[in-house]
């Protein structure tokens, strides 16, 4: 990592767009607002917010969402198509993602298209959107299977069209790394556009490619909560904040310490509940049960810490289980309010290895209490616990 920011990036997050494109979402708009509104708070610059040619619902709900008003800069996506362009006027957005086709396979199998009318296509409706007082993005679909060489005239004619930014868009997430930071640095060289870079995981790469393409030389990134998106998902917004700020010293003006609460947030309102070893933002992601891994926490939290939980509003969790030691049970039993000698926690560690290995999950609290009755029980040490379940821990150590 370097030690000085090397540039600031910009985040354009797309979960309202194509986040909800991901199979069988479906936001209210009280969930758009509160979402659009809490992604604001956090510091996300940008937002796409929808597609306006879905219908008239849809373009209610982006007046909507403009009307709040909100501290960003709000996006719609559109097909390059004078009749959906024709939609996205008097919105109240900033700007239109005019998306178009690069690879020879969409172009001819999917419209019919010669590179020529691409490119036609992009010298007609980047102006005619500029018209309706749109700030315009190119957005290249299927970029990454493209002509690398019609790619950069793709750019070079959206350029000259008059749009801002053109958008690299890895529509199948068939990308890699290395690749995408050669493909940007040509990119880079090639026009004074802003670039952006639109991953998708299918490969389980977005969130690197994204990270590739701003080496490169990208100066925007699209994100989503939680990597929600289409098939495998998008990029995480978390993971890609924190990636370009801690691995490379990017300036990402994103407050990821309120994050817990929308990423709940968009995972209930999506129906995708968060996997246990999520990146960042799951249960086990700065959960602990190792014997070695609590020993060497505890002693210094920097020995097993590569990120402080504390930058995503979290804190390092000791669990008991079949790979526990003593230490932990004694330190977690201590939270719990009851001081154990080591012959205790020893005992106790032996019915925590059973109890996970018959049940497959990890002992609640109240079943942590029930193990230390059962030892004072069998050690006849008769603690007044052992007696009456109601009864007070003994002092803390």
């Amino acid at each position: 990592m370097t030690d000085a920011p090397l540039r600031s990036i910009v985040i354009d997050d797309t979960t309202l767009r194509d986040g909800e494109q991901s199979a069988g979402v479906a936001f209210s708009q009280d969930e758009k607002r509160a979402i659009a509104t809490e992604l604001v708070a956090l510091g996300v610059p940008e937002l796409e917010i929808g597609i306006p040619a879905m219908g008239e619902d849809e373009r209610d709900s982006i007046r909507d969402l403009a009307a709040l008003s909100l501290n960003a800069r709000l996006l719609v996506w559109s097909r390059m198509s004078e009749t959906d362009l024709r939609l996205c006027h008097d919105l109240g957005v900033w700007a239109v993602d005019l998306s178009v086709p690069l690879s020879d396979q969409q172009l001819r199998y999917k419209l019919g298209w010669t590179r020529q009318q691409a490119l036609d296509a992009i010298g007609l409706c980047v102006p005619q959107a500029r018209a309706l007082g749109l700030e315009v993005i190119v957005g290249g679909e299927d970029a990454s299977r493209a002509d690398h060489d019609f790619l950069l005239q793709a750019a070079e004619t959206a350029q000259m069209a008059g749009a801002r930014r053109f958008r690299f868009a890895d529509t199948l997430g068939i990308m890699e790394p290395f690749g995408t930071l050669a493909l940007f640095q040509r990119l880079r060289s090639a026009v004074d556009l802003e670039l952006e870079m639109h991953a998708h995981d299918d490969l389980g790469l977005a969130t690197a490619n994204t990270l590739a393409a701003a080496l490169g030389g990208a100066s925007h990134v699209n994100t989503t909560v939680n990597g929600l998106g289409e098939r495998a998902g998008n990029a995480a917004l978390e993971e890609v904040a924190l990636g370009l700020r801690k691995l490379y010293g990017f300036e990402v003006a994103v407050d990821l310490s309120r994050f817990p609460a929308l990423s709940q947030r968009v995972a209930t309102a999506a129906g995708r509940p968060l996997s246990w070893h999520k990146s960042l933002v799951g249960e086990g992601a700065f959960t602990h049960e190792a014997g070695i891994h609590v020993d060497g926490l505890l002693k210094n939290p920097l020995n097993y810490q590569g990120v402080d939980p504390a930058e995503l509003g979290r804190s390092h969790r000791l669990v008991l289980g079949k790979h526990s030691g003593t230490q932990a049970v004694i330190k977690v039993y201590r939270d719990l309010g009851i001081a154990l000698n080591p012959r205790q926690a020893s005992a106790i560690l032996q019915q925590i290895r059973s109890f996970v290995s018959g049940c497959k999950r990890l002992p609640e609290p109240v079943e942590l209490e029930n193990f230390y009755r059962k030892v004072c029980a069998a050690t006849a040490l008769h603690h007044p616990l052992a007696a009456s379940p109601g009864a007070a821990y003994p002092p803390l150590i």
